[in-house]
């Protein structure tokens, strides 16, 4: 039993010994997020040398070839002063990066004008930037870029911007244009004068929000249900004045014309003089009395008298 306990410790004492002993591993491919690169970085197994600093990080982005001379010399310097190589004679140390391009820049500086109360909930900034291929390497960090400040005013279209982009010393500067835009209902095929319009009949499209003040734009439900005024093109920004109440009473059509008492309701055949929409006048000719009867549209299309005569009268 004590020869069993012996061998035991023993084996134990080894297994410790070569993990003590055991040699940090130079890597071949480096890949690191901050400015400096550590032991950690280069090396499996650094133990307590980890997280000393032995290089300078290539910028975001890029990629670095550090040799072996140059590994080596570094290590003495911090006190490695043996390490495992398997034939690396070069190491490969690249810095991860996070893209910086127009569309994250544009979120910012839009952010900025709602802050700011320029951009309200129905309006949209198109941002046009004087370069259109800008992009950057920033460094892989939580907050990768910052707006330090916005120059615009409303009423004028063009904007400069500076922004602090990690891992970069100074800071950059870009410019360009702003175009405000709103949403404004367009036709989406021609369609002729009387068209009932459906929500089929309109789609929404961005126009300048100056333009749209100038013409007015009108929401879906002052179209929908209305009327064509005139025959138009598909495409066209519809506007109030391109429609009305649908017209449930064409001229010279053949109405019934009520009129209506506490006791009773009397209805005679007439031919209408003009077209109108539901509460509209109309005045219809009795063709047998021909007498002109003054009422208003009802949406059944009948006319409603709103004079009072006599039954005799009709």
């Amino acid at each position: 039993m004590n020869l069993m306990k012996t061998l035991a410790v023993a084996t134990l004492f080894a297994s410790l010994s070569t993990s003590v002993l055991a040699l940090p591993s130079l890597r071949e491919n480096v890949v690191v997020t901050a400015e400096i690169v550590t032991v950690g970085d280069m090396f499996d197994d650094a133990g307590a040398l980890a997280e000393l600093a032995m290089f300078r990080a290539p910028k975001p982005g890029t990629t670095g070839i550090v040799d072996l001379g140059a590994v080596t010399h570094a290590a003495k310097i911090i006190g490695l002063t043996e390490f495992e190589n398997v034939g690396i004679a070069r190491v490969r140390v690249s810095r991860a990066a996070t893209i910086i391009d127009q569309t994250t820049l544009g979120e910012l500086i839009t952010d900025d004008l709602i802050n700011r109360g320029i951009v309200t909930n129905d309006v949209t900034p198109q941002l046009y930037f004087d370069k259109s291929d800008l992009s950057f390497n920033a460094e892989a960090v939580e907050q990768p870029v910052r707006l330090i400040n916005v120059r615009y005013m409303p009423g004028s279209s063009s904007f400069e911007a500076r922004f602090e982009i990690a891992g970069t010393d100074l800071p950059v500067d870009v410019a360009g244009r702003i175009d405000l835009m709103v949403e404004a209902p367009h036709l989406v095929a021609p369609r002729p004068a009387g068209t009932i319009l459906t929500p089929g009949d309109i789609e929404m499209k961005m126009v300048p929000l100056k333009y749209a003040e100038t013409t007015g734009v009108v929401g879906l439900d002052q179209l929908v249900g209305k009327q064509l005024d005139r025959p138009a093109r598909g495409g066209l920004m519809l506007r109030a004045g391109d429609v009305s109440e649908p017209l449930v009473v064409q001229r010279n059509q053949m109405v019934t014309v009520y009129l209506r008492s506490e006791l009773m309701t009397l209805s005679v055949k007439g031919q209408a003089l003009n077209s109108a929409s539901i509460g509209q006048p109309v005045q219809v000719l009795n063709t047998v009395s021909k007498k002109i009867l003054n009422g208003t549209a009802l949406p059944n299309g009948g006319v409603e008298m709103t004079s009072t005569l006599n039954v005799a009268g009709l």
